[in-house]
């Protein structure tokens, strides 16, 4: 009896039971599987590479990378991957890092050659601190920070920029920037309020600067290139401008760089009669949109003008620079001789395929202020401000970049100033945070790095390709060399001659004034 009951416990409830459980549990296990790999197959991988990923609602590739990672453009391959090999070369414990802040992602074909050679230029100073200055500490690190082809998504990065500043990545500066854009202005007011050093490389907006009014917005912030004030100063020092012979051309109703080019214009021209000229581009700058039709009418504007009228300022960007031109060059006054004068912004049209270039030739010449020139320090030789032999140490790092160790990096061009002017934000980084580590340490606090731009001046100052660069109080350069170029019809631009803000290159002693 007993015997019986264990074979029915055992095969009856034990063995079938058992198996059944075991058959409910493997189903519901793999329903489970099913429904968690549907959820994980239609959710969408938004990651681009490390530290870099699409936020909701955006294609871009926004982040901080630390890798080879180009953001999707060919054309920054090679350098991106001289850059990483760099970084991998650095022990750790013994570096920083330099975040070089730009839209990496930008589409505009103007754009990318300026972020192309912004992108060489930072590289070359990289590479010349961590092997051509007598194994001086702390060596660079070199990264990439992307706010969105828009600047939209700076939040983002400014966030992680900070967390990198706290953290093993020892971030101590952020160079880049670009244009001087409302985006940017928030990104770095908001760097430089959480104590995180910046170098600004292309900026020129007067209100992207400490110092106006005697107020410093932007704590930290250094920057190699002229404000547009001093730019229009050192234009009109140079063409000797007056209200009576020049028409202001101005974007209304303007962004941080148009606007504080326009006023600087304005200063300029005061007690003029003529009227100012206004245009509505797009939002989107980079756009041709409907204005072209604006300065068809412009242009005839301008043969109504008294014929004392032969220079017209230009404060606008690039594309509507373009425009402009294009205009002029089919008003009804060819026999006319006209002089544009305008900002840095007018470097891109060397390369602008929109461009036409036969404008040039029926009496009219477009001059701009370039943030530097390659030819700058082989034509002129002034005793102070610059030198050739500083531009040579530039070049010399070019040539050695074809090939490895140093490059490969793509195809290199100076012509638009890029390069040379990020390549010396760079080098003034380097000074600033070497300065500032104490002895036996191997890395500089923030704040000291922030002090450092007090002292960038005298026999401290950075001898950079651009010109000497020497800080007054609130981190903006003294009496900058300013190249005034011109484009010319066959192609490309010609250096004109080297300008000042102050009518003259500095003394010797480079110190500004109180």
């Amino acid at each position: 009896m007993a015997a019986r009951l264990w074979r029915w416990l055992r095969e009856d409830v034990w063995e079938i039971r058992f198996r059944r459980y075991v058959a409910l549990l493997l189903a519901a296990l793999v329903v489970a599987a099913a429904v968690w790999l549907g959820l994980v197959m239609t959710r969408e991988d938004r990651s681009c590479a490390p530290g870099v990923a699409r936020p909701e609602g955006s294609s871009d590739c926004v982040g901080v990378s630390a890798t080879a990672y180009d953001f999707g453009r060919s054309r920054f391959t090679e350098t991106v991957r001289a850059i990483d090999r760099e970084n991998h070369r650095l022990k750790p414990g013994g570096y920083v890092t330099v975040a070089l802040f730009l839209p990496f992602t930008a589409s505009a074909p103007a754009s990318l050659n300026d972020i192309q050679h912004q992108l060489q230029g930072a590289y070359l100073a990289q590479y010349q601190a961590n092997h051509d200055t007598d194994d001086q500490s702390p060596a660079i690190r070199l990264v990439l920070a992307n706010p969105g082809a828009d600047g939209a998504h700076w939040q983002t990065v400014v966030d992680r920029l900070e967390a990198m500043a706290k953290g093993p990545d020892t971030l101590r500066a952020v160079t880049g920037i670009g244009q001087s854009t409302d985006s940017n202005k928030k990104a770095v007011r908001a760097l430089t309020r959480r104590g995180i050093p910046v170098i600004g490389t292309s900026i020129t907006a007067d209100d992207l600067a400490n110092g106006q009014g005697g107020e410093e917005p932007y704590p930290g912030l250094a920057r190699v290139s002229p404000t547009n004030t001093d730019e229009a100063r050192a234009l009109t020092s140079f063409a000797r401008v007056s209200g009576g012979k020049a028409l202001l051309v101005y974007d209304k109703p303007g962004d941080p760089y148009t606007r504080t080019l326009q006023t600087s214009f304005e200063k300029l021209l005061s007690g003029s009669r003529i009227e100012p000229q206004s245009f509505t581009p797009p939002d989107d700058r980079t756009l041709d949109g409907t204005t072209g039709n604006q300065f068809r009418q412009i242009a005839s504007v301008v043969c109504d003008t008294p014929a004392s009228v032969n220079t017209l300022l230009f404060a606008g960007r690039h594309t509507q620079l373009r425009q402009l031109v294009n205009a002029l060059g089919e008003r009804g006054c060819t026999d006319r001789k006209l002089t544009v004068l305008t900002g840095d912004e007018g470097s891109y049209l060397t390369g602008d395929r929109k461009l036409k270039r036969e404008a040039l030739t029926r009496n009219l010449a477009v001059r701009y202020t370039s943030l530097a020139h390659p030819d700058a320090w082989t034509k002129e030789s002034p005793a102070t401000g610059g030198s050739a032999a500083d531009a040579r140490t530039l070049t010399d790092l070019i040539t050695r970049s074809r090939e490895q160790p140093l490059g490969p990096i793509g195809h290199v061009a100076l012509e638009d100033g890029q390069l040379i002017i990020a390549y010396d934000a760079m080098r003034l980084a380097v000074q600033g945070l070497r300065e500032a580590t104490p002895k036996g340490r191997a890395v500089p606090p923030l704040a000291e790095v922030v002090n450092e731009w007090s002292f960038i001046k005298g026999s401290h100052r950075v001898n950079g390709a651009s010109g000497w660069i020497c800080l007054d109080g609130y981190g903006n350069p003294y009496d900058k060399a300013v190249p005034v170029v011109e484009l010319m019809p066959s192609g490309g631009s010609r250096f004109v001659r080297l300008a000042w803000p102050e009518g003259k290159p500095p003394a010797k002693e480079c110190l500004p004034p109180a």
